[in-house]
């Protein structure tokens, strides 16, 4: 699910590797798309978080619902992507992007996806090569075989306040889990019993992913006897979620699912209840 700096760079002209850049701003929606103009790995595409790795929104699907199956993986085709295809993402921010794009991958049930680990600050760090060239579209082949059971559903997570099967894992930022702050959605505050897990918690401090045995030990602790397959992950919009998602089977945590819609869609529905502190 990692891919090291050193490896891609042996990797720049194979052609049977595809680059997504995914960086983005959630305050300022077209800077991702300015800084990859003005700079970019050599040879990445651009993956644009609002477009290419969201759908449409209804006003009560949340801010960035899933894409629909057949578009991402005609989005991958156009790029060159094939079955046989090595795809890696990489963001400026510690993966919340490029975690995304990792999860509606495999989603669509394409496994040969992977982060690079360390993302944009370590290639520039390591005076890796970079430019300002738009690579060429190049045709590739892909199906969607969605894999359902990665995802659940609003109905499942407000079912489960009265069964309690699935722990509720947030990714958002402590303040805003604590409603003290909410900066991007109409209400603040937490899906009642939501424990809280920012996903800056799983980096280092040069972005790169922390180590297997540390993320499992930080999860089990977190999650005491519950099982990877009763773990949902949710934060604001279905974005962040994805590293802790991802941090999760890098520590042989496999099997936790997504709530795609988060906190985004949870809160546009005034009957759903909202817990703070």
């Amino acid at each position: 699910m990692l891919v090291s700096t050193t490896e891609l760079r042996e990797h720049l002209n194979d052609p049977d590797w595809v680059i997504f850049d995914c960086r983005h701003d959630l305050m300022d929606p077209g800077k991702g798309a300015a800084i990859y103009a003005d700079e970019h790995i050599t040879g990445a595409y651009f993956a644009a978080v609002d477009a290419d790795l969201s759908g449409t929104k209804t006003g009560h699907n949340g801010r960035h619902p899933l894409p629909e199956p057949e578009d991402f993986a005609a989005f991958f085709a156009q790029h060159g992507v094939t079955e046989k295809t090595r795809v890696i993402a990489y963001d400026d921010v510690g993966g919340q992007y490029a975690a995304r794009l990792w999860w509606v991958a495999r989603w669509i049930g394409f496994e040969g996806v992977a982060l690079l680990d360390g993302g944009w600050a370590k290639w520039m760090a390591e005076g890796q090569p970079v430019d300002q060239l738009v690579p060429a579209l190049r045709k590739g082949a892909l199906t969607a075989r969605v894999n359902e059971s990665l995802l659940v559903r609003v109905d499942e997570v407000l079912a489960n306040l009265d069964t309690s099967k699935q722990v509720v894992i947030d990714a958002r930022a402590p303040e805003r889990y604590r409603g003290e702050v909410e900066p991007l959605d109409r209400v603040a505050g937490h899906i009642p019993g939501a424990l809280n897990r920012g996903f800056k918690q799983n980096l280092n401090d040069d972005l790169t992913l922390r180590g297997p045995a540390e993320l499992r030990a930080h999860f089990e602790a977190l999650l005491g006897t519950r099982l990877p397959e009763e773990v949902v992950h949710q934060c604001g919009s279905g974005i962040t979620a994805c590293v802790n998602l991802l941090a999760m089977e890098q520590a042989g945590l496999a099997g936790s699912k997504l709530y795609a819609g988060s906190w985004s869609e949870w809160s546009s529905d005034p009957t759903r209840p909202v817990a703070t502190g």
